[in-house]
């Protein structure tokens, strides 16, 4: 989980910079859209929403092939309730960090029926280095484009690492390299490019590690609640959402006594302001 919410960091960090790499031309006045779209639990590896001044643009990150619902009818299935929501075009990408061949990664479209729904896909193995060796907000990236030498391409990202004046933004560049690296490069060899212990001092990288056992936490109350009392309220959902990753945990083990959705209300009840 650490590398999607590496992924949707950054986008929502620097969401003109990847907006002008990924629709090919200069994007500004870019607006990262904080917005819940499930009617239902969903689990997609990272949704980032970003909102020019004419489209959505709809960013997935996805380092393995989910099991459960296929690629393709999750992307209609956001499709759908971005247009629905925004009444706007909407362009969909969905990137893979990591290589493999499966054939998941090379499908871009879903089809049943008289139904069809086509989307972008970025295999980030295929990708030139050179657009995200350019910025600084996209270094991390680079570091899984292609390349005949992987290891000199991580060596060009160290040395544009180290071309950033900003002490804050280096070291939070810097860690988010090193970890989309590890997707790819020996540790050693990562460290031997990269200060060692500048990830893990990292304010970004401990909010990460953070974020995943929150979004772990909170997939994991989500599934049995929604199975036992269906689809919650907005409201509900939003409280549960607010639970700190130790209360999570406390909700999982409490809720195989609730009865009906009363029981979940006054649990909530009980812990508000906590």
């Amino acid at each position: 989980m650490q590398f999607d919410n590496l992924c949707k960091y950054l986008a929502e960090k620097y969401p003109d910079r990847f907006a002008s790499w990924l629709l090919g031309q200069p994007t500004t006045r870019v607006e990262v859209l904080k917005t819940e779209l499930s009617l239902e639990p969903i689990r997609a590896d990272s949704v980032t929403l970003l909102r020019t001044q004419s489209e959505i643009l709809h960013l997935e990150f996805q380092v393995q092939v989910p099991t459960g619902k296929p690629m393709p009818l999750r992307m209609l299935n956001y499709w759908v309730r971005l247009y629905w929501q925004y009444n706007l075009p909407v362009t969909q990408v969905l990137i893979w960090l990591q290589q493999m061949n499966n054939p998941a990664v090379f499908e871009n479209e879903f089809r049943q029926g008289l139904t069809s729904h086509g989307y972008q896909v970025i295999r980030m193995w295929e990708q030139s280095p050179e657009p995200l060796l350019q910025d600084p907000g996209l270094l991390p990236m680079a570091v899984l484009a292609a390349a005949d030498d992987a290891a000199g391409l991580l060596n060009r990202v160290a040395s544009e690492v180290g071309k950033i004046e900003s002490i804050v933004q280096r070291q939070e560049i810097s860690a988010s390299t090193e970890i989309l690296a590890g997707l790819r490069f020996n540790r050693n060899l990562i460290r031997n490019l990269f200060r060692e212990g500048i990830m893990r001092e990292s304010v970004i990288y401990q909010d990460i590690l953070q974020e995943g056992r929150q979004q772990e936490a909170l997939a994991m109350v989500m599934r049995p609640l929604t199975r036992r009392f269906g689809v919650l309220s907005p409201e509900l959902q939003g409280r549960i959402q607010a639970l700190s990753v130790a209360q999570l945990e406390d909700l999982i083990e409490a809720l195989f006594d609730f009865s009906d959705v009363s029981d979940l209300v006054n649990w909530l009840e009980e812990r508000r302001g906590i």
